[in-house]
């Protein structure tokens, strides 16, 4: 049985591989991220330290119904795409998505790596919006994720959202 972490030094991090990812809806959503929250268990935020290279997203553009998170910019310069809005970003700059606010998405604009911190909610459940797709992701615990158009979702009982 493992020791339960709950310091990690620098050096520690340093040596852990980053894990590459790639959004599910977005080819061109790409980064490298270190998930410091998982690595000392815990299980209802996530803190992940990300970089993403020059011209890629660090996600499709997407908002959570359930779920907050925000990014702080430590290197590089991007842009962070909030609704219809688009804003530079540069290291010192914060940014926070509140639940069922304006869909958000942050794109490296430099020429350089875009390194920041990435907080957000690791919630049971969840129901996330990806408008430039047209889609919904209804996301549950213990459960298959569901993907739907949001034009064809039935509302029995009239449309909310």
């Amino acid at each position: 049985m493992q020791p339960e972490i709950y310091h990690l030094s620098a050096d520690d991090i340093e040596k852990v591989s980053a894990k590459s990812k790639t959004h599910f809806l977005n080819e061109g959503a790409r980064r490298r991220e270190k998930s410091l929250a998982i690595m000392t268990g815990l299980s209802e935020i996530d803190f992940c330290l990300v970089e993403v290279d020059p011209g890629d997203e660090t996600t499709e553009h997407h908002k959570h119904h359930h779920e907050e998170e925000c990014v702080y910019i430590l290197e590089g310069k991007g842009t962070a795409r909030i609704g219809a809005e688009s804003r530079d970003v540069h290291p010192g700059d914060f940014v926070g998505f509140r639940k069922g606010g304006l869909a958000h998405s942050l794109k490296n604009t430099g020429s350089s790596v875009l390194r920041c911190i990435i907080v957000s909610q690791r919630k049971d459940h969840d129901v996330s919006d990806y408008p430039r797709k047209g889609k919904r992701l209804f996301r549950n615990k213990d459960l298959t994720w569901n993907l739907v158009d949001v034009a064809v979702i039935d509302r029995p009982f009239g449309a909310k959202t």
